[in-house]
């Protein structure tokens, strides 16, 4: 009995002490941190916003504004918006960052016509593989090439220069789209064009990575590998977008007569998260599920009300991604007279070049299709946060060094703070083609003073 009570006049006490210093310590360091987060990501959306109604006002895309908050706010200027993998609230913010592109693909899908889709198929799979094609070839000739500083390379030149090609590929269609939208341009031929084709060179700059990661780590390519890659990746978008086409008017025809507040909304949301998440264990990106969410989401009788209240989750999670995305800059690389910054730039520059060429180039490859091939080529130059994905690995894996590495940078946000001004000067002059004008005859080519097929 005696040992009974010892024991429970033990445990009170324990109970009633002080908690330990390290307990303590940790307690309070979380909550800096959290406290930390707070105001970071009230003065991103607060920044991204006033920035965008700034350009917009200027007669610029929101997005651009958005972009150069990042700047702004980054580790190379102010240094409020983390960057380094060291710091606390770095993976906290992309992981903000990665919600918000996942619903701006999930918007893009809901507003996407399939059908529509359908009918520039062909012509957006051209344009992608002629996007992709001519970038890769062209990084890899001016690399091999005699006047490159190769000790900005850590591995052989064929090596490097394939994954420089390959770094130079993929379209960010989460900038584009966004430009798109901010030009309600939506519904025209040539944003379905930039959509289906960014779709399909995000698969394939999936695969392009496989098979880069696999020469850098010395591991043999094979075709049955190569062809696994595209089976995963093509056939999860279409097994979930048959099976998804099939079954959801029916589950959120019943969900819809539920009584609790925000179900549909909430559904939605949960249902864009488990795709994008199955994708990503399927091989493919995590956008492209998102994507896929919205277009199965759209054949619903519920559209209306999911697109409208997806809006406003939109308007706060996608401005961090693209803040993320100017914070990644490093400003004091375009200082020439800084160490290697001369050789860096000009590195950087003949690359930017390669991947506006590139690009734009896809533009005429679809000759069968009347549309604003300057805006297509353009619509397709962004590389974003594919290109920086990239880069990344090419440091890990210790394929380039961080010359080439700063100058891959470059080129990534050259062509991300090109394309929105360049969007709107080229979608102005030439105008856009509505889907109706979109059948086989002559193809208007861009001039001054339009085109029957192409509508101001």
């Amino acid at each position: 009995m005696n040992l009974i009570r010892v024991v429970g006049a033990s445990v009170l006490l324990l109970a009633a002490a002080p908690a330990p210093a390290w307990a303590l310590s940790a307690n309070a360091a979380s909550e800096s941190h959290i406290v930390s987060l707070f105001f970071l990501l009230g003065l991103m959306l607060l920044a991204g916003k006033f920035s965008g109604e700034l350009f917009e006002r200027v007669g610029q895309p929101a997005v651009m504004g958005e972009l150069i908050a990042g700047i702004l706010l980054g580790g190379s200027v102010l240094g409020l918006i983390p960057t380094s993998p060291d710091e606390p609230l770095t993976e906290v913010v992309q992981i903000f960052a990665e919600i918000g592109v996942v619903i701006l693909l999930f918007e893009i899908g809901l507003e996407t016509d399939l059908k529509q889709m359908f009918r520039v198929g062909g012509g957006a799979a051209t344009v992608a593989a002629v996007g992709v094609a001519l970038p890769m070839v062209g990084g890899f000739l001016f690399w091999i090439s005699p006047w490159v500083p190769k000790e900005f390379s850590l591995a052989d030149a064929t090596t490097t220069g394939i994954f420089l090609g390959a770094t130079l590929t993929a379209t960010s269609v989460g900038i584009t789209a966004r430009v798109l939208q901010d030009l309600r341009l939506m519904h025209s031929v040539e944003a379905r064009l930039i959509i289906g084709a960014a779709v399909i060179d995000d698969i394939l700059g999936i695969i392009l990575l496989g098979i880069v990661s696999a020469l850098v780590a010395g591991t043999a390519v094979s075709l049955l590998g190569i062809g696994r890659s595209v089976a995963l990746a093509v056939g999860f978008l279409v097994f979930a977008v048959a099976v998804g086409l099939a079954l959801a008017p029916r589950v959120f025809g019943l969900l819809d007569r539920m009584r609790v507040r925000g179900m549909l909304l909430v559904a939605a949301f949960a249902f864009v998260l488990f795709m994008a998440a199955l994708a990503s264990l399927a091989g493919s990106a995590m956008i492209i599920g998102a994507f896929a969410a919205g277009i199965i989401l759209s054949g619903t009788n519920q559209f209306d009300v999911i697109i409208s209240r997806t809006k406003p989750v939109a308007d706060i999670f996608t401005p961090v991604f693209f803040l993320s995305i100017g914070a990644q800059f490093d400003v004091s690389l375009l200082n020439p007279f800084v160490g290697n910054n001369l050789s860096v730039l000009g590195v950087g520059l003949a690359l930017f070049i390669i991947a506006i060429l590139g690009k734009v180039a896809a533009g005429w490859a679809v000759p069968w299709i009347p549309f604003n091939r300057a805006g297509v080529g353009i619509g397709m130059i962004p590389r974003g946060e594919v290109g920086l994905i990239f880069a990344n690995v090419g440091l890990m894996a210790g394929v380039v060094t961080r010359e080439l590495f700063s100058a891959i940078i470059i080129m990534v946000m050259g062509t991300t703070f090109i394309a929105p001004p360049l969007l709107k000067w080229g979608f102005g002059r030439w105008g856009v083609t509505h889907p109706s004008e979109a059948r086989a005859g002559p193809v208007p080519e861009p001039a001054a003073g339009g085109s029957p097929a192409v509508e101001k």
